[in-house]
């Protein structure tokens, strides 16, 4: 952020590029994401096998982040990070289309998640670097709008591609890199602040970040605590597709929602980061959570388009509430110096909780009944908002 006479820009050139490479990738990675269950399905994979992918995909990225984190905080360096993290996701794309056996779908989903590893801590430090405490919410929030913009030029491109050529799931694999590439090329136009210099840059051990608990502040171990517990209940939305299509939408009907659903979260996310500075960046997650078990609950009873479309309106605002909120309110209480680790070991730890959310929503999917993971994710989310008005005070900024 920076003031031109009476003049305020929060919203910088380094935000806006970072937030158009943000929005090609999502529309690479979205165009793909809604027909991912059916595609799967197609080559032969169970729900409960989606649901395990899912989860150890999230779980590498996460290991992936808080590795990647520390370095970027060792080595003084953000733009290298994020320049090859979104290359390889952009080279994953066309993989899932020339793979097809379950092992190989595995390593280029995880190569995509790796990519996304490797830029998240070192992409977060520089948007944090470019806000104040008090404009967190603002920056973070256009990011995601942006960010979720391309969430919805992605789907609706394989949309429009799938009204034309039914079923042709391979050929969108290829059409995805080309979104892929463009990202490539902006990051081309990051240029690194050297706010951090170093004069020796060791390597830090893989598992270097997990020490970063210990050390850190206290008010960050007990947000984390209940952003993790959180994570322990938010299973992929994968499961939010497949419960609309298990209740007879077709594919169509439901690209569609998930097109739907992105649009609401692009024009909330910037408006609700605004109201966040200002109310508080714990006020507007816990509100966020409140929506999701309202969610949860509504999905486990769904059964027709009018209520899968309200439903996803409100899981919108409840992700334009939380998502961006989250990183900002780590930014704002962890060290400047520390920031990639701090996001970095939250996301690594958020991801093992991914794993185990995703395999657990499966396993109640497949032993119980469909309806059954959403019933104990609402219920397990009032829980975490207990926790988090209890224990957590008010909005402390360090950084």
């Amino acid at each position: 952020m920076y003031k031109k006479g009476s003049h305020v820009k929060y919203i910088t050139r380094m935000v806006w590029i970072l937030s158009v490479i943000s929005l090609c990738t999502d529309a690479a990675s979205e165009m793909l994401y809604p027909i991912m269950p059916m595609y799967l399905k197609s080559i032969g994979f169970s729900v409960l096998l989606i649901g395990i992918l899912e989860g150890i995909a999230e779980a590498v990225a996460g290991f992936s982040k808080g590795y990647f984190g520390k370095q970027s905080d060792v080595m003084g360096k953000r733009v290298p990070f994020v320049q090859i993290g979104y290359g390889l996701s952009a080279l994953s794309k066309p993989m899932m289309a020339v793979f097809v056996f379950p092992l190989w779908v595995f390593a280029a989903r995880t190569l995509d998640r790796i990519g996304k590893g490797i830029r998240t801590g070192a992409r977060d430090a520089l948007l944090s670097d470019e806000a104040t405490p008090q404009t967190k919410g603002k920056v973070f929030g256009f990011h995601r709008s942006m960010d979720t913009l391309g969430a919805v030029l992605g789907p609706a491109s394989a949309l429009l591609f799938l009204l034309y050529f039914p079923g042709q799931y391979h050929t969108l694999f290829y059409l995805a890199f080309i979104p892929g590439a463009l990202a490539i090329v902006a990051s081309l136009l990051l240029k690194e602040h050297n706010q951090h210099p170093v004069t020796v840059a060791p390597r830090a051990p893989f598992f270097a970040f997990l020490g970063y608990w210990g050390t850190s502040p206290v008010l960050y171990r007990k947000v984390v605590t209940g952003l993790l517990a959180f994570a322990l209940l938010n299973s992929s939305d994968v499961f939010l597709l497949m419960k609309a299509r298990q209740s007879g939408l077709d594919d169509t009907t439901v690209i569609a929602l998930y097109i739907f659903y992105n649009l609401v979260y692009v024009v909330c996310a910037f408006p609700l980061g605004i109201l966040a500075d200002k109310i508080g960046l714990k006020n507007m997650f816990t509100i966020g959570l409140g929506i999701f078990a309202i969610v949860y609950v509504g999905f486990s009873s769904a059964t027709t388009l009018p209520m899968y479309s309200m439903l996803f309106v409100l899981y919108a605002i409840y992700a334009a509430a939380t998502e961006g909120i989250s990183k900002a309110w780590i930014s704002n209480i962890s060290a400047k110096e520390d920031t990639a680790t701090a996001i970095g070991t939250y996301a690594g730890l958020q991801s093992i909780c991914a794993l185990l959310a995703s395999s657990f929503a499966g396993f109640l999917w497949y032993s119980v009944n469909d309806s059954t993971p959403f019933i104990v994710a609402g219920i397990g989310t009032v829980c975490v908002i207990i926790y988090l008005i209890m224990f957590v005070p008010p909005q402390q900024q360090t950084a």
